[in-house]
């Protein structure tokens, strides 16, 4: 973000900011005061003592979900394809209904606190490892890089701070009360950090679309293709629609259903009722983030074409452009601090979850009498060394020409294998442990080489698209899973038996709640919405 698209921030936007920022860590080091009167134990700490009610769960799902990577780079996306890349956000509601229906009741019957503890209760230890190592990795590299880097570049442009001072103090401000509070002090800014998040954007959608003259006027700016989410590949050759219907199923059932620093909420629910309809909860508010940050991006464009607002210098600027140009000051500083709540939410997310992998999978292993005191420090010495990673790690991702598609597509070689084996693992009997090791071990290799021909594809002439490429990674890691099991079958404990479907129609099965909130009703009514909106927008 040049200095040309810096945002001409009042002192009381200034102000705001700095309150948000106060509240934000003050809400975080009160949660973890709270625990500390509790005199809570290492459950506590990374599980919130499994306290969590669905409306919670819903709230910090989609706030550790959205980052400044949404924000930012699908405004971006918007101005240059249309509603196109909002399949993104749309096509997530039918995997939190998989992840409601099918993965939320073994994890809470099986009282797990991390997926890789799962993966070993299904399948073997060996398993577990490969996973916790690749789950730390990812949340690193994908979740707190890409996040950092973004939201520095954002802060560039809000205040004119340099990039590698924005990572280092966001950084440390999101680390304080992460470190210090545990996933209860994660949730409860998250939480709010939700509305803050939904309260800005929704400012930018309602003052833009009254700038450009409402709807009507947005649809006569711009080309009709625009205002569609299912494209042809002639139209839109990276995301043609059989690439959304293909690939976002293995990319999200990965990162919905199997990422632990996704899950994590789930895991630490009351019950498997809030298990389920938390997820749930969280598919409705998907459906925001094509109105308020892919929208605010067409608007963008379509008020570039009426004359009412000068063409960015970069595409990568037309957040902070629309910004400056559309709010009045004050509301200037309401979105600052949802870009704000953004960037901390996903980061501190992704902390917690990195303490929980280590301690509990790794480190409890080399010292299973570790007090809960002990693993609550060393959960925190990971958090703080993670943190410090991820600060080194960020100022790179500028290599990256486009940072929505650059996190996508390292998603897309990362997903394949653990799709493979967690989807099996709970809808096929026969899925066994040494099959699930070969697919781990064998389709991580495979993504990463997939990844290099895909980085260096000037010199390698690598032409297909990272949706399809997941697809045809997920087949195969699919082929070598089959053909191990029944190579070598899965010889299943009691515990392992219970932790697969007989029948998918027996995740519908049970009493019905009462009243309304029934997760099998809540399913029906949010599938048939998005199919909908789909038919709509489609």
């Amino acid at each position: 973000m040049n200095s040309a698209s810096r945002l001409s921030m009042s002192g009381l936007d200034i102000v705001l900011v700095a309150l948000y920022l106060a509240g934000i860590v003050g809400l975080g080091l009160w949660a973890w005061r709270r625990r500390r009167m509790k005199q809570a134990s290492s459950a506590e700490y990374f599980l919130a003592g499994s306290s969590l009610r669905w409306p919670v769960i819903g709230l910090a799902l989609f706030s550790t979900n959205i980052s400044t990577i949404h924000l930012v780079s699908l405004a971006q996306e918007g101005y240059v394809n249309g509603l196109a890349y909002g399949n993104f956000e749309w096509m997530a509601a039918f995997l939190l209904i998989v992840l409601a229906l099918f993965f939320a009741p073994f994890y809470i019957r099986s009282r797990v606190a991390t997926l890789p503890d799962f993966l070993e209760k299904r399948y073997s230890r060996a398993a577990r490892d490969w996973l916790a190592g690749l789950s730390i990795v990812s949340a690193v590299f994908i979740h707190i890089g890409f996040s950092l880097y973004t939201g520095a570049v954002v802060l560039r442009g809000l205040l004119g701070i340099d990039i590698n001072t924005s990572i280092l103090v966001t950084a440390l401000l999101t680390g304080l009360y992460t470190i210090v509070g545990g996933l209860l002090a994660v949730v409860i800014t998250e939480s709010v950090q939700t509305v803050v998040l939904i309260l800005g954007s929704a400012c930018v959608l309602g003052f833009g679309l009254a700038k450009i003259g409402g709807w009507g006027a947005l649809v006569a700016a711009v080309e009709p293709v625009k205002l569609t989410v299912l494209r042809t590949a002639a139209e839109t050759p990276t995301l043609p629609w059989y690439a959304v219907f293909l690939g976002y199923p293995v990319i999200g059932l990965w990162y919905w259903c199997a990422d632990q620093t996704i899950v994590q909420r789930v895991l630490g629910a009351k019950d498997e009722r809030n298990a389920r309809l938390g997820p749930l909860f969280t598919g409705f508010l998907k459906i925001l983030p094509v109105f308020l940050f892919v929208l605010p991006g067409l608007i963008a464009y379509g008020l570039v074409r009426q004359g009412a607002l000068p063409a960015p210098e970069s595409s990568a600027d037309v957040y902070s452009l629309l910004v400056d140009n559309i709010l009045p000051v004050g509301l200037k500083g309401i979105v600052a601090a949802a870009l704000l709540a953004a960037l901390m939410s996903t980061v501190s997310g992704a902390l917690n979850s990195i303490a929980t992998l280590f301690t509990l999978d790794i480190y409890r292993r080399w010292r299973p009498q570790a007090s809960e005191k002990r693993l609550t420090l060393v959960g925190r010495a990971v958090t703080f060394a993670a943190m410090v990673v991820a600060i080194l790690w960020s100022p790179m991702i500028g290599h990256f020409q486009s940072l929505f598609q650059g996190i996508t597509a390292v998603i897309c070689y990362i997903a394949p294998p653990i799709t493979a084996v967690f989807i099996w693992g709970v809808l096929w009997r026969k899925a066994s442990a040494a099959a699930a090791r070969v697919t781990l071990m064998a389709g991580s290799a495979l993504g990463l080489a997939v990844f290099v021909l895909d980085w260096f594809k000037a010199t390698t002439g690598w032409t297909v698209p990272p949706m399809m490429a997941t697809f045809y990674l997920f087949l195969v890691c699919s082929g070598i899973l089959i053909v191990v099991s029944l190579a070598r079958p899965h010889v299943h404990s009691e515990e392992s038996a219970r932790l697969v479907w007989a029948r998918p129609i027996d995740a519908l099965k049970g009493p019905w709640a009462p009243g309304l909130l029934d997760y099998r009703l809540v399913s029906a009514v949010l599938f048939l919405v998005m199919v909908g909106l789909y038919v709509v927008f489609g």
